[in-house]
């Protein structure tokens, strides 16, 4: 048997990236497929409280403890009238949905998602449309949301039952405005003008807002990153953060090669700082634009399934990819990248939360399970809060084909200083070896392992379903301390969690 493949990692608590924002763990809903209805909505189901929502799917949101989620899209905002989402759900139009092509009941609307995202213990990032709408509709939904009383809006809103403001405090300024897919597609003089307009109307209603100004759909979008550059030449005073949004697949099933895919996400991650810190520069700003990568998954599963679904529709199953282990680890790199840029990324949303490429599915009238993504989603969401350590590390590499001087261990490590505990994330991207992980600790002086949880599994292909889930983590793991170095051998293609805590 070959030798393990080896890794060292420094970790000194005087090494800090930044605090963690917690937002990093957030979500997203939109209004497609079975992700509101059949998904976090279903009357008839016999879990299903008083306003129609299942109680087994809030359970499992509430596991993953989701700080903020998007709503209600996505492609679906782009020629949403928010209007239609709110008052007597009696008298509320159907309506052609044209992102998706399907029909939209609107039994669900901002005033029924925002209790629902209270009761599961989230905020709302809420997006409005810029795409066949724009300022008046979204200072007007502002108003509604926000304003406490004695105006139109906001009285309307009180009329519907919701006497207390929502105070909803992140919006989003549209939605994917670069794709020549979107209603109301822009090019990026038009959406920076009509961006900044909003987000000044909208700031005169409320101005505790923070704002999410468009960035580009993918770094491969061919106005990458002139996108970010001309529209933050007009956005940059009034938006907080820029959105970045990216998925991955493994079409050509080259598991070497799709598991480092998390190196782009960290390329496009930096490209983006060095644009914003660039308009910053040209403008002798002394504001930090801040980065929310608000869509970001594995996607590629269901594509072909997509292409078969009948238009005009209630609900179809649309974007229902199921995950395998590998996806699991390469969903690990994608939220170790997040920490390792905490300094800038402030907020992210695994899109999406249920049914629609998530981490939770149910059956129609049955029951709600846990893909395989959702136990490296839970394990950050749970321990990657506190302070993101930069470790120092050494460790061999390998290429693919896309990627050079790939680090066999992928690594992020969060220091909780509350309560004195630390928490190494890593990933061994090796697919047949061991990886023997040491880890300085020195400078946690009277620490213990806790515990050393795995995510593994010997087919890379397995999945979880309704009927068993193949996929789940173990706390056999086999990490030790002694004299201040963490020893471990950690699996071939495994996820790992070391927690460490302060004796007492």
């Amino acid at each position: 048997m070959a030798a393990a493949v080896k890794a060292k990692m420094i970790v000194d608590k005087s090494f800090r990236i930044a605090e963690v924002d917690k937002r990093i763990y957030g979500s997203f809903v939109e209004h497609l497929g079975r992700a509101v209805y059949g998904g976090i909505y279903e009357p008839t189901h016999s879990t299903s409280d008083e306003s129609g929502f299942r109680n087994d799917v809030k359970e499992l949101v509430k596991e993953l403890d989701v700080p903020i989620i998007r709503y209600p899209g996505g492609n679906f905002v782009s020629g949403y009238n928010w209007e239609d989402g709110v008052g007597p759900v009696a008298s509320r139009p159907r309506q052609l949905e044209l992102a998706w092509r399907t029909v939209e009941p609107n039994e669900v609307g901002t005033n029924e998602f925002f209790k629902w995202a209270k009761d599961v213990g989230s905020e709302v990032m809420m997006a409005v449309n810029l795409g066949t709408r724009g300022i008046d509709a979204a200072r007007n939904l502002v108003e509604y949301c926000n304003h406490p009383g004695g105006s139109y809006w906001s009285d309307l809103r009180r009329s519907h039952g919701v006497e207390q403001p929502h105070k909803i405090k992140t919006w989003c300024l549209g939605n994917e405005m670069d794709g020549p897919w979107q209603i109301g597609h822009k090019t990026a003089v038009e959406y920076g003008r009509l961006a900044v307009e909003s987000a000044k109307a909208m700031r005169l209603i409320d101005p505790d807002i923070e704002l999410v100004s468009c960035g580009s759909s993918s770094s491969t979008m061919p106005t990458f990153p002139e996108w970010e550059a001309t529209t933050l030449d007009h956005t940059y005073e009034v938006a907080d953060y820029i959105s970045l949004h990216q998925y991955y697949g493994n079409h050509d099933n080259d598991t070497a090669n799709y598991l480092a895919r998390s190196m782009d996400m960290d390329h496009f991650i930096q490209t983006v700082i060095s644009t914003c810190d660039y308009i910053k520069a040209k403008k002798r700003s002394k504001k930090k634009i801040m980065l929310s990568f608000d869509e970001w998954n594995v996607w590629y599963h269901s594509n072909d399934a997509d292409k078969k679904i009948d238009p005009w529709s209630v609900a179809p199953p649309q974007l229902e990819d199921i995950y395998n282990f590998e996806d699991a680890l390469l969903v690990g790199s994608m939220l170790i990248t997040f920490l390792r840029h905490a300094d800038r990324v402030k907020m992210a949303c695994m899109a999406q939360l249920v049914n629609v490429i998530a981490p939770i599915m149910t059956e129609n009238n049955g029951k709600a399970w846990k893909q395989t993504i959702f136990y490296p989603y839970l394990h950050a969401s749970r321990y990657g809060r506190g302070v993101s350590l930069m470790p120092v590390v050494d460790s061999e590499k390998y290429d693919s084909r896309d990627f050079t001087d790939i680090p066999y261990l992928d690594s992020a490590v969060v220091y909780d200083e509350e309560g004195d505990a630390l928490t190494i994330f890593a990933v061994n991207r090796h697919l047949s070896e061991s990886l023997e992980l040491t880890v300085d600790v020195r400078s946690f002086e009277g620490y213990r392992i806790v515990e050393h949880t795995v995510l593994e599994h010997d087919d890379l292909k397995a999945t979880n379903s309704p009927a068993g889930e193949k996929v789940t983590p173990h706390n056999g793991g086999n990490a030790k301390l002694e004299d201040g170095i963490v020893k471990a051998h950690l699996g071939k293609a495994s996820w790992n969690v070391i927690r460490l805590a302060k004796s007492h």
